[in-house]
């Protein structure tokens, strides 16, 4: 695994061929930390809360196999940085014992309604900041170092997925000590298939033209899979407010699109943006409008719907668009280890 690097750019929408990075650490970030420890031991089925759908599907994962009960409380499909809980995701907070989150201030509103409504004894996990210490957070283009607020999307990046399962494994055989031989071997088998994926786009990502190993997205979700990847970010549309950018912004963004020689530009199924568009036909490439960050591939029940399934889908989507061969990734088993028995909001 390539070495993890925090880049600070310093204008949210300042496309660059090659961006300067540098370690640091934001005097001024929000983030703030919940434990993923002192849980209470149960003896029988644990209940679970989650928040989005990958972390969910990464949950059901571990959890699977034994008599657990997981909730996703963001829609999928749903900009998960905006989403305000209903107050009915109250009670399902209220009844959990355990509360998975992503953290690094990406769903503080869910956050802040399970800090109020955590019973007696149940863990609040952030899994980003549990990984992740601060002097490698990531500030860049949709989260600029000046608004304190790291960029979130660890889950896109394999080797951040399977330390999320480890960090589940070791809290879920804390609390049910019963079942750890169980989430030990479903945490053994997710590895194996989480680093069959990660082999297979290592292998596509070599059969892109090096000087195509570059990604501008709407929205900012593969800064730390680009460290590991060897990809240059060139930008992101999406400010760090989420309007979209002024028309000065966007003939910018243009002119350098076309210096930058990229193939593809890569929009969001939930975030569509028809400034994406218009930058892509105005700098004549290819714009592809199908990147999902956090809704899975299909529908629940069906194979691909899984962390698994989603990234391959975004992964073979950007290798094709830059001109690779994403065969080595079509191979690749995105079914889960157990049966997933969680309920995905929709």
């Amino acid at each position: 695994m390539k070495s993890r690097i925090v880049y600070v750019i310093a204008a949210a929408l300042v496309v660059t061929a090659g961006c300067s990075s540098t370690t640091s650490e934001s005097e001024d970030s929000e983030v703030s930390p919940v434990s993923c420890t002192s849980p209470t031991v149960i003896d029988g089925a644990v209940n679970i809360a989650t928040t989005v759908a990958p972390i969910t599907s990464i949950i059901a994962n571990i959890a699977g196999g034994t008599d657990a009960t997981i909730n996703g409380i963001v829609p999928e499909g749903t900009n998960s940085h905006t989403f305000e809980p209903k107050p009915s995701d109250a009670a399902t907070l209220e009844q959990a014992d355990v509360i998975f989150i992503n953290g690094l201030v990406l769903e503080e509103p869910t956050k802040d309604l399970a800090l109020a409504n955590s019973k007696d004894g149940a863990v609040i996990c952030e899994l980003g900041t549990q990984i992740l210490p601060e002097s490698e957070y990531i500030y860049d283009f949709s989260f600029p170092l000046e608004g304190g607020k790291p960029n979130p999307h660890l889950w896109t990046n394999p080797p951040m997925a399977k330390e999320y399962a480890a960090v589940a494994r070791d809290l879920l055989s804390a609390i049910n000590p019963t079942n750890s031989s169980v989430f030990a071997a479903n945490f053994d088998a997710f590895a194996a298939k989480v680093d069959a994926l990660d082999a297979a786009m290592a292998a596509a990502t070599a059969t892109i033209p090096q000087d195509q190993r570059k990604l501008l997205t709407y929205h900012d979700a593969y800064a730390y899979f680009a460290v590991h990847y060897g990809y240059t970010v060139i930008g992101a549309i999406q400010p760090s407010s989420f309007d979209e950018p002024t028309p000065k912004e966007i003939a910018n963004l243009i002119t350098q699109v076309r210096e930058s020689g990229v193939n593809a530009v890569f929009g969001s199924e939930v975030f569509p943006s028809p400034v994406l568009e218009q930058i892509g036909a105005e700098a004549d490439v290819r714009y592809i409008d199908v990147l999902r960050d956090d809704d899975l591939v299909g529908e629940p029940g069906d194979a691909e719907h899984s962390w698994l399934g989603l990234m391959r889908f975004n992964y073979v989507t950007m290798v094709e668009a830059l001109g690779g061969d994403a065969s080595a990734l079509k191979t690749v088993d995105v079914s889960d280890v157990t049966k997933d028995n969680a309920t995905y909001p929709q």
